[in-house]
């Protein structure tokens, strides 16, 4: 009966999780759209919805610290609820990334370097796929995909430098008058590149939930 009660306990927790992640990308998708649009109204309504993720943090965390109390799991279940609290941990940074995304677009002039922009929705779109396959590496305790996770923040590193090479070389260094509205984009960069390694870290959880191995800081073991 207790572990039957525990079974249902996870896949609330588990619903509660989901949930985060669909607006952490929600977040992602629309702070990129903010800067890229100058949007500063969209920025506005992304950084207030920051509110909801905030909340369902809280209750992630009350329900985990539940589960260890009142259940007692071991092994899988253990590393199972160990691992929804670092998940809910990441992805609440990911929003908080999401809104200094939105201040960016809030500080941006109207003109703008047209390729880094193109080059920041890219990245955008490589932080939405990862967070989503890392969340689903979790759900379905898929520990390929946590590495194929892993793996493709090589690629989000590529991205982040080619764009900070064009902002600085291109533009920055030819003519310093354009400081001001190449900052924003550049801290912009960073900040999807940070959701990627938060991203990764997820997937290293789940690889560590899937089969107690810890990897991060070790990716040889993959």
């Amino acid at each position: 009966m207790q572990k039957r009660h525990l079974d249902e306990e996870l896949r609330i927790l588990t619903t509660d999780l989901l949930k985060m992640a669909a607006l952490v990308e929600d977040a992602i998708h629309n702070s990129t759209e903010a800067l890229k649009k100058k949007d500063k109204e969209l920025a506005e309504v992304t950084i207030c919805a920051d509110k909801k993720i905030d909340e369902l943090e809280n209750i992630v965390e009350e329900r985990c610290i539940d589960l260890f109390a009142l259940f007692q799991p071991v092994a899988i279940d253990l590393r199972f609820i160990a691992t929804a609290i670092h998940i809910n941990a990441e992805l609440e940074r990911m929003a908080d990334l999401a809104v200094n995304i939105c201040q960016r677009a809030m500080e941006l002039p109207e003109q703008s370097a047209v390729k880094a922009l193109a080059d920041i929705s890219k990245l955008s779109d490589i932080a939405k796929t990862m967070v989503k396959k890392a969340i689903d590496a979790f759900v379905d305790r898929n520990e390929e995909l946590a590495q194929e996770v892993i793996l493709t923040d090589k690629e989000a590193n590529r991205l982040r430098n080619d764009i900070i090479r064009e902002l600085v070389y291109d533009h920055m260094a030819k003519d310093g008058s354009v400081v001001p509205r190449t900052i924003p984009l550049l801290l912009a960069a960073r900040d999807l590149e940070r959701i990627c390694d938060h991203a990764c870290a997820i997937a290293e959880d789940v690889i560590y939930m899937i089969r107690a191995k810890v990897v991060k800081h070790h990716r040889e073991l993959l």
